[in-house]
């Protein structure tokens, strides 16, 4: 979900949602390592019933991870990924279903998400070898010291992507580790494991919500499973609060902020290659060689307990005095949905509402506000009434003009703190107030972050030249200069800018029913950059209705043409990716080979906005048609669309039953039997090259062995189909026992507490004597003061 600071803020402000995982160890006895035991009891203190794996949080930091020596080839690649998987399964020990998705064919709203990605991620690789070529000639030109360069293929991420050969061989690779598990290891005894690998179209997350939506409409469903879902995005906990279901917890790993990273160019830690001097490293003792080579320390989980966020909420939430019954479900469906007005994969947020200024904490009161003037909620069921919408966004609208001064005077005022820290005017502890004309030094928080709850450093603004700002959003004449900047047109074209609220209405609506009843249209898009004002939201109810019918996802090679850079094209047959460098092209223009990024106010590259044209789906498939006939039958193999694969033990209860399948050699399809799977329905069909009990199972890594006493068996899945009028409810379903409450007052008051309020105070330097900081200390930074009360 793109919003980055989502869960720093919800993790300070609901603090005891958080909690560090108990992680068992392997043992060692005579130099033969014991593997932990994991039918035993969660050392954890906690049974879980599913263990959901979102993969690509996975295989992005097993094949390129930041802190540590990348693997050398694809192999090494494959073993990272289990046993990451492992660790994973080590700590959460689902008793009943391991379910791994990985992202699919996407919509064509993420699409433009993950286009930018990956043009910027091809942009920055040749940067990066153009800056590391450039510094080491002026290094070694000055007599400077580096190591020698290590001659290896880079890596390009861009091939996590479906289609290609390595997600291709990764599915593979998959299918031998469940084998080689539910053959080996007691844990995964009576487990059944679901695989969706990257040709079944959907995000990886989405598809994981769709079996949980679906299961919960089926007679057999247990409404006191006890799920658990890892991946590191923040729409994680949306997606886990939309379901409904008590008891539902997320793992990701604990993010450590300002973490060491080796210089790309000297490979010692402490400096970025900007600041690279070539200094050969100091022996400091015995050992010191291997210091920088030695593998980083793992890292270490935290479990977010949605059922703790859920008793925050409700605290937050209820409201007084309604003109009808107070509904907390409800009120957390219209939470989840005012949180897209702040950020997620699909809109780019509003300019007035950033999470560090308490965007959300806003939007909650205007939220009770206008339930008492509308007599109702905002959403039901992931469809949303717009009429209510109108009402909170013109209630931003009111504010803006005000939010956007306040975030000019709280930048300026976090310049001057670290002009006063650079300058040692300003103690460790010690804060600056704008009040009218003066700047005051105040006492507060002595923890080194600034009121967005961001790290600070002294040098901060002064390492980097400051972005040019041509909309200045804190002047009068903002509305004019945004409009004008952003999309050429002028703000008193009125028809532009109902187009673009339209498409942002469009927009709301989508995202909400992605979340809770799945996709509703695979070609829908926003088709702009930039978002509108607040203020430009009225009279929104008619803008609209529904969404095309029978929309269908792309081709997995399809895809690849709408999101990858020319740079990428090696992964694409041959003619495909003529296409993309060809300077006759049809749709040559889709592959600039550089692109503008607008920094939109913000400081670095990688926060601002790619502009990209965006593909125009017409001419890409009228294109792709001259190509198709080009494609080889393993090229056509990769572009068709797959299945979810279903696995089982010998011992598990359905492992007979779909013996018997096998042994039938019917290819109709067969309702799966619920009471032989814990209550899991959905139905089955054989596979063409299945994994059998008795059959050995070939390793496709060389360095690990073949699985010679095979006992798991797989199996083609579908989830069960709803009926054609059928919607997904969001309630907690009749049987739920709900969670025993584990807040105390004390936990309510310490997540509220935030930085507390700042005392106004003259200041002191070094030497005890007082600063004052006036008006010259902002002309001396370039800006002209506005008064503030």
């Amino acid at each position: 979900m793109g919003v980055p600071a989502f869960f720093r803020w919800l993790s300070r402000k609901y603090s005891t949602i958080v909690v560090h995982c108990t992680e068992e160890r392997s043992k060692e006895c005579n130099g033969v390592r014991i593997p932990v035991d994991t039918s035993k009891p969660n050392p954890n203190e906690v049974e879980f019933d599913n263990l959901y794996l979102d993969m690509n949080g996975i295989i992005h930091p097993c094949t390129h991870p930041e802190d540590k020596a990348a693997p050398k080839n694809e192999d090494e690649m494959m073993v990272a990924i289990f046993e990451y998987m492992d660790r994973l399964f080590n700590i959460v020990r689902p008793r009943r279903v391991l379910y791994m998705a990985i992202d699919g064919v996407a919509p064509r709203a993420k699409m433009n998400q993950q286009r930018s990605r990956r043009f910027r991620a091809s942009k920055e690789g040749v940067e990066l070898v153009e800056e590391k070529s450039r510094i080491r000639e002026e290094i070694l030109g000055r007599g400077g010291y580096l190591p020698p360069v290590e001659i290896k293929e880079r890596f390009d991420s861009n091939c996590i992507t479906p289609g290609t050969e390595f997600m291709d061989n990764l599915a593979k690779c998959l299918r031998y580790y469940v084998a080689d598990r539910l053959s080996n290891d007691p844990g995964w005894r009576n487990i059944t494991v679901i695989l969706s690998d990257a040709s079944v179209p959907g995000e990886g997350e989405h598809k994981i919500m769709d079996y949980i939506r679906r299961q919960r409409a089926q007679p057999h469903h247990d409404p006191n499973t006890h799920h658990c879902l890892c991946g590191a995005d923040a729409d994680l906990i949306m997606l886990g609060l939309a379901t409904h279901e008590p008891n539902f917890t997320i793992i990701r790993e604990e993010f450590k902020p300002n973490q060491p990273r080796p210089c790309a160019m000297c490979g010692q830690k402490g400096h970025e290659i900007k600041d690279c001097q070539g200094v050969a490293r100091e022996k400091q003792g015995e050992h010191d060689e291997f210091a920088d080579t030695m593998p980083a320390s793992e890292q270490e989980f935290i479990f977010i307990r949605l059922c703790v966020l859920r008793e925050y909420l409700e605290r937050e939430l209820t409201m007084a005095s309604l003109p009808f019954p107070f509904d907390f479900e409800r009120t957390v469906d219209d939470w989840v949905f005012m949180c897209f007005f702040v950020g997620n994969d699909f809109l780019p947020h509003l300019p007035s509402l950033e999470i560090r200024e308490g965007a959300i904490d806003r939007l909650v009161g205007i939220y009770k506000d206008v339930v008492h003037k509308t007599g109702g909620y905002i959403t039901e069921n992931g469809f949303v009434k717009l009429e209510s919408v109108e009402l909170i966004m013109q209630a931003i609208g009111v504010a803006e003009d005000n939010i956007f001064k306040k975030r000019k005077e709280d930048d300026v005022r976090w310049k001057l703190e670290a002009v006063a820290f650079k300058t040692d005017l300003l103690p460790d502890g010690l804060g600056i107030i704008i009040c009218k004309d003066v700047c005051f030094v105040q006492a507060g928080s002595s923890d080194g972050q600034d009121g967005r709850g961001v790290k600070r450093k002294a040098e901060d603004s002064d390492s980097e030249p400051e972005p040019e700002d041509n909309v200045r959003l804190w002047e009068d004449g903002w509305k004019q200069r945004y409009y004008k900047t952003k999309f050429d047109v002028d703000a008193t074209d009125d028809d532009f800018r109902k187009k673009v609220v339209k498409s942002y209405v469009e927009g709301l609506c989508w995202v909400l029913r992605y979340y809770y009843q799945g996709c509703a249209s695979w070609k829908w898009y926003f088709p702009f950059h930039y978002a509108p004002f607040a203020s430009d939201f009225k009279d929104i109810k008619g803008m609209f209705t529904d969404f095309e019918l029978g929309t269908k996802p792309f081709k997995p090679l399809e895809q690849l043409m709408g999101v990858f850079p020319a740079a990428s094209g090696n992964f694409l047959p041959q003619t495909w990716r003529s296409l993309m460098s060809n300077p006759e092209s049809s749709i040559i223009d889709f592959y600039p080979d550089d692109f503008a990024i607008d920094l939109n106010g913000k400081k670095y590259a990688w926060q601002g906005v790619a502009l990209l044209p965006f593909v125009d789906e017409r001419r890409l498939r009228a294109a792709l048609a001259e190509v198709y006939p080009n494609l080889s039958p393993e090229e056509n193999k990769r572009n068709s669309l797959g299945s979810d694969m279903l696995f089982v033990g010998k011992s598990h209860p359905c492992c007979d039953f779909i013996q018997e399948l096998y042994r039938g050699e019917s290819h109709e399809v067969c309702k799966m039997p619920a009471e032989l799977c814990h209550g899991i329905q959905g139905t089955l069909n054989l596979d063409e090259d299945p994994i059998l009990p008795d059959k050995p199972v070939q390793s496709p890594i060389p360095m690990l062995r073949d699985i010679a006493q095979n006992t798991a068996i797989g199996v083609k899945y579908k989830d069960p189909q709803y009926g054609e009028t059928f919607v997904f409810k969001a309630v907690i379903l009749p049987g739920a026992k709900m969670p025993e409450k584990v807040l105390k007052p004390g936990d309510w008051e310490r997540g509220n507490r935030g930085r507390g309020n700042w005392r106004p105070q003259l200041g002191f330097n070094s030497n005890r004597q007082q600063v004052h900081l006036d008006q010259s200390a902002f002309r001396a930074l370039g800006y002209v003061h506005t008064t503030s009360n």
